[in-house]
């Protein structure tokens, strides 16, 4: 979001990804608040220098009183945006305030006669931009009835004798600075308030992907979860035949054979438990899967369970300010860390790396390969799904790992090492600490 002109505005910026359609419409309403800071500076120089500088004759206490009410209502409209988020309606009313305001000024300084009557167009353009069509009609009838007041109306203008002979050239100099303000102030506030509807554009935009990604993992769930109950039959199965292979005495006899049967019992027990997390984690409700947990035993659980399962990969194991981090973990997450070091694991040549690092309120983990590093169309794709050098159907894991760590309000990163390789980084915020604090 662009930065408030005016320092009565001025604001913490909007964190990246953080422009939905509220929070546009805030910002947008701090546009019209920035305006009105001008409108006000710039009505009391006007009547200031016509009537002490060109001595004309204008209701001073009437039009320093509509001044100091647009002050009023700028301050309290800053206030209010601390608290709640603007809706179309109160733009509507901010515009419609403002048009209401410039009609009692231009009422008692010659209505229509007077060269700042263009201004009306910059309320209108405004409005065509921020509001909703309907409103926007809304907006155009009653400015235009405003004008039309001030036409048929006000009080005239009344110049002193020595001003009459440049009374024509004082009327041509307001219409050029009438014209200067107009194309100033549609400019500088349009551009602004585009770059905001953009950036919530961009929001929409994202917000759907990330809705099309969601739709994506459940089917994924879906199958997952069918296929592990398909799977249970035939791995009970190959079970019960394995045990009765066990008591043949010929297979019994033979401890070459018998130490492969034990082998395939073996991993048959892991098929099972793997298909039996499916199915937990499928009929587990979302709600219970988030917990506090302390970084530490929670990353000893999961990298100690991956070396078993993986007990001819070295994996190199670093940790810094760990001691007392809590963080937020699900299945997911462990799920999401096995699946980084199973694709180091692939790819490298000798050796992996884990590294977990403590970074003010967040936990960093960093999972280093010596592999040929990511092409760069995965780069540049990181998290959407089938995007490896695999071929079709793989590259799933990466996308599991990006939306698993959306979840958590955490982040990942991609990168090839300059030396070779590849890394990959979770961003992790952290909870709390045993002694309370983050």
């Amino acid at each position: 979001m662009d930065t408030p002109l005016l320092a009565l505005t001025r604001r913490a910026a909007t964190p990246p990804g953080e422009s939905s359609p509220e929070i546009v419409a805030t910002e947008n309403m701090r546009q019209l608040i920035q305006l009105r800071w001008i409108a006000v500076v710039g009505q009391l120089v006007t009547i200031l220098v016509a009537y002490l500088g060109l001595d004309i004759a204008l209701p001073l206490a009437p039009m320093l009183g509509v001044v100091a009410l647009l002050a009023l209502v700028n301050v309290v409209s800053t206030l209010l945006l601390t608290r709640h988020q603007s809706t179309n309606t109160e733009l509507l009313l901010a515009l419609l305030f403002d048009v209401g305001s410039l009609t009692v000024q231009l009422y008692m300084s010659g209505g229509a006669a007077n060269p700042f009557i263009s201004l009306f167009l910059v309320q209108i353009v405004l409005g065509a931009i921020l509001l909703r069509t309907s409103s926007v009609w809304v907006l155009v009838v009653i400015a235009s009835l405003c004008f039309a007041f001030v036409a048929l109306r006000n009080r005239p203008l009344v110049y002193p004798r020595n001003l009459l002979p440049e009374a024509a050239d004082l009327y041509q100099l307001g219409n050029w600075l009438s014209f200067i303000l107009v194309g100033i102030l549609l400019v500088l506030f349009i551009n602004r308030i585009s770059r905001n509807l953009r950036a919530r554009d961009v929001y929409v935009a994202d917000m759907r992907q990330h809705a099309a990604e969601e739709d994506h993992i459940v089917r994924m769930g879906l199958f997952a979860s069918g296929a592990a109950h398909e799977l249970g039959t035939p791995l009970a199965s190959l079970s019960v035949i394995l045990s009765d292979w066990r008591r043949m005495p010929k297979l019994a006899d033979d401890p070459e054979l018998l130490g492969e049967i034990e082998e395939m019992e073996e991993e048959v027990q892991r098929c099972k438990a793997i298909v039996t997390d499916i199915l937990h984690s499928a009929g587990q409700p979302r709600g219970e899967e988030l917990a506090s947990t302390e970084a530490d035993p929670y990353l000893d659980n999961v990298i100690g369970e991956w070396r078993n399962v993986h007990a001819s990969t070295r994996l190199i194991e670093r940790r810094t300010g760990t001691e007392r981090a809590v963080i937020i973990a699900d299945p997911a997450l462990r799920q999401a860390i096995w699946n980084l070091l199973d694709n180091a694991a692939e790819t490298s040549t000798n050796e992996i790396s884990f590294e977990a690092v403590r970074e003010g309120d967040r936990l960093v983990l960093a999972v280093r390969d010596r592999g040929k590093g990511f092409d760069p169309a995965v780069l540049k794709n990181f998290g959407k799904p089938y995007q490896s050098r695999k071929g079709p159907g793989h590259g799933v894991g990466l996308f599991l790992v990006s939306n698993v760590m959306r979840r958590l309000q955490g982040g990942v990163e991609a990168a090839n090492l300059p030396g070779g390789g590849a890394e990959v980084k979770l961003f992790l915020p952290l909870v709390a600490t045993r002694s309370g604090k983050v």
